[in-house]
């Protein structure tokens, strides 16, 4: 789906996002073909990515069905008790702006990104703090 040059712009807003807080921030691109409602798809992605391993339970994934034309964006219960489902639903229509463009790679920076400076706000970068999933994004 993406060109190298494209990935590493989307690793690198994922790395810039978290060096301000000690959340974590996924990327998964789903490109076969799947059965059941998108959120469903993202919540099954990030039992199977075991993001709910992180300390805080502050973990974000951003889930994009290429096939289908679908996304979801899924926050881990420490980041949605403290943002609610109105920054969620924000940060869709900022991302499906940018892909109702055909653009991409802006929309997924631009929801790291707002995803990043709300963490921020709620789980601010420790000094101790370690990565605790990749960075890289995923595929299935």
């Amino acid at each position: 789906m993406f060109e190298k040059f494209e990935e590493k712009k989307i690793v690198e807003a994922i790395k810039e996002a978290e060096k301000q807080t000690s959340g974590e921030i996924r990327v998964h691109i789903a490109a076969e073909k799947a059965k059941g409602n998108v959120e469903e798809r993202a919540l099954k992605t990030f039992d199977k990515l075991e993001m709910e391993k992180t300390q805080d339970r502050n973990g974000v994934l951003f889930y994009v069905d290429y096939r289908q034309h679908q996304f979801a964006i899924f926050g881990d219960e420490g980041i949605h008790k403290a943002v609610g489902q109105r920054f969620w639903e924000d940060t869709e229509v900022l991302m499906e702006n940018c892909f109702k463009r055909g653009d991409f790679v802006q929309g997924l920076v631009a929801g790291i990104t707002l995803a990043g400076e709300k963490l921020k706000a709620h789980f601010p970068y420790q000094t101790n703090d370690k990565n605790e999933l990749p960075d890289e994004i995923s595929y299935s």
